[in-house]
């Protein structure tokens, strides 16, 4: 886009000047940009997934300060030292799950809510946990603001297991037992898993002889904090 002079004027990149009205069909177009440039481009073929993420508006997620990069190629800060996962990324998950509309999920890391409202286009139900109290109220008032009413928030999951798939935002070091007990028989545990610094994306598949599991790539998450994952003292030094 051309810098155009006088009111109403825009710059490339940015939204400084741009009328209110024209801010939807501009994060429409940048929506549609990411989905053929960033997904179908690095092979996410799902259709259920592309379209869910062509309807959700990942702008409504971030910051207002970060609203005209909401659909770049990387991850955002979300505050309480978080981020919102690239759109690549999101979708990398999403189809990881091999998702067809009836299941119900677990995830582990709701952040402001974005791969929530994806998911609930996706599946029946979702159950979403997020440590950071800010987050989840801000969550929790987006998703209700957008309509996203199969998502429930809670503060374990034992409850509502078992679960046909489990997505967890967040790097651990290995696959928490805890989880893959509560997936059904067939179900998907998709989570990153090595070092605090970089991990590598795992399929978990629950069999009837056991736990299946297959490398997706290598990504770089913020790390799980908890039993089953990094004491917390390491990731605040």
């Amino acid at each position: 886009m051309r810098r155009r002079g006088g009111k109403g004027g825009a710059v490339e990149g940015g939204f400084f000047g741009v009328d209110l009205l024209m801010k939807p069909l501009i994060y429409t177009r940048a929506r549609q940009r990411m989905i053929e440039q960033q997904l179908k481009a690095r092979g996410i073929r799902d259709p259920r997934v592309l379209a869910a993420m062509a309807d959700v508006p990942r702008e409504r997620f971030v910051d207002p300060a970060f609203a005209s990069q909401a659909y770049g190629d990387s991850p955002l800060p979300i505050g309480e030292r978080q981020t919102i996962s690239q759109p690549y990324t999101v979708a990398l998950m999403l189809e990881a799950l091999e998702l067809e509309g009836p299941e119900t999920v677990l995830e582990v890391g709701t952040g402001t809510g974005y791969q929530a409202a994806v998911l609930s286009k996706l599946v029946a139900r979702v159950y979403t946990i997020e440590r950071h109290l800010a987050l989840s109220v801000r969550a929790r008032s987006l998703l209700e603001e957008l309509g996203c009413m199969n998502v429930v928030g809670t503060l374990g999951w034992r409850e509502h297991a078992p679960f046909d798939a489990i997505v967890v935002a967040a790097g651990g070091p290995s696959a928490p037992p805890t989880l893959l007990d509560q997936l059904s028989e067939g179900g998907r545990l998709v989570m990153p898993l090595g070092e605090m610094e970089r991990q590598e994306l795992y399929r978990f598949r629950k069999t009837a002889s056991g736990v299946d599991a297959e490398s997706l790539g290598g990504v770089r998450f913020v790390p799980l904090i908890g039993r089953f994952g990094w004491d917390r003292s390491r990731t605040e030094t």
